[in-house]
């Protein structure tokens, strides 16, 4: 079903990521500042405010939806909420009332123990975990506070549970550049699929983002010259472009691969999603300061009609693409040349990554 929501350049929007929280128990050095301020509770939307807005989204005919934060599992009673959520999925067989095709969820996987099964009970049925190295001491310094154990222990869990796991890792040039082999046995090892990311600048974190970019498409030819790189169409769930990455299958493991390359291959002409903060700030684009303030508008006593139409407003000015920019030391060269850093001030935890 086509989505009643449709963007300033003809683009269907039926993708909804939602941010629970700010709050992190890690400090991703692509993410955030080492030192964050965290926002006051009273600035942070409840449950209730958070379904409303999502309710009247999926009213409108977006059919999945994505937790995010910060770290989502960290904050209070998030299980009750998400089982709140799980009330508007399709029933799986195709009968019944339902109207959310999907609810997913990105993860550090730190919290998956005590999490996993409240999950599955919901109705999620695959979940995005961020895990850039499989190195105990780089993980430390990449997540800041972060134990490898810990995060594979949930991932251990998640399996366990019955819940698809998908590998998130930001690619990082002199970071974990020498890791990929070996995150591609891991995954087909333990049946879960790897996507790579290129590095994001959103927001002054500490890090060179000139010295840490790499092109994934330099990495795909590199990889291509040890494991056989088979196309395919989305990852199952992501039929239609529910998410930017382009997949590949390797022979030798049977799992997927995929790309998400939003300096080296812009995949804004496909983009059918929207993102809503912890805050009820609702950005149309990753890549765009721009955003439109759903929390005051409820809380000041908007109805539904007036959020509504505050949404469309929001949409007939979502950017045709977003404007990522690295150049000078290990970036992109050409068009971007002399650019140096290009991106929104605000961390990728904000926006809810």
């Amino acid at each position: 079903m086509q989505s009643g929501f449709t963007d300033s350049s003809g683009r269907s929007i039926s993708y909804l990521r939602v941010s629970v929280t700010d709050r992190c128990d890690m400090r991703c050095v692509y993410c955030m500042a080492e030192d964050m301020v965290f926002l006051p509770r009273e600035d942070v939307l409840d449950f209730d405010e958070l379904e409303r807005l999502c309710a009247i989204f999926i009213g409108r005919g977006v059919r999945r939806i994505r937790l995010t934060g910060g770290e989502p599992l960290v904050r209070r009673d998030i299980d009750g909420f998400i089982g709140r959520m799980g009330r508007w999925l399709r029933p799986e067989d195709g009968r019944g009332p339902g109207r959310l095709d999907e609810l997913t969820l990105t993860t550090n996987g730190s919290q998956l123990p005590a999490h996993a099964s409240a999950l599955v009970d919901a109705g999620v049925r695959r979940i995005n975990v961020s895990l850039d190295s499989l190195r105990a001491d780089r993980f430390a310094r990449i997540t800041r506070r972060g134990r490898l154990g810990q995060t594979l222990r949930g991932v251990r869990a998640a399996r366990e549970a019955g819940l698809a796991v998908r590998i998130n890792t930001v690619a990082m040039a002199g970071v974990n550049d020498d890791e990929f082999d070996d995150l591609i046995r891991w995954c087909g090892e333990i049946g879960a699929d790897l996507c790579l990311i290129e590095t994001m600048p959103m927001g002054e974190t500490g890090e060179d983002r000139r010295e840490q970019y790499l092109p994934l498409s330099d990495v795909r030819r590199d990889l291509s010259r040890r494991w056989t790189l088979e196309p395919v169409r989305a990852a199952a769930g992501e039929a239609g472009g529910a998410g930017p990455a382009r997949y590949v299958r390797i022979g030798e493991t049977g799992r997927r691969l995929g790309f998400i390359t939003p300096l080296s291959h812009n995949f804004c002409d496909t983009c059918n999603r929207v993102r809503l903060s912890c805050t009820g700030q609702l950005y149309t684009c990753l890549g765009s300061e721009g955003a439109t303030d759903l929390r005051a508008l409820m809380r000041d006593g908007g109805s539904d009609a007036d959020i509504l139409a505050a949404i469309d407003g929001a949409l007939a000015h979502k950017p045709a693409r977003h404007d990522f920019r690295i150049s000078g030391p290990g970036g992109a060269a050409g068009a971007m040349a002399g650019v140096g850093v290009q991106g929104p001030a605000r961390h990728m935890s904000v926006t809810g990554g």
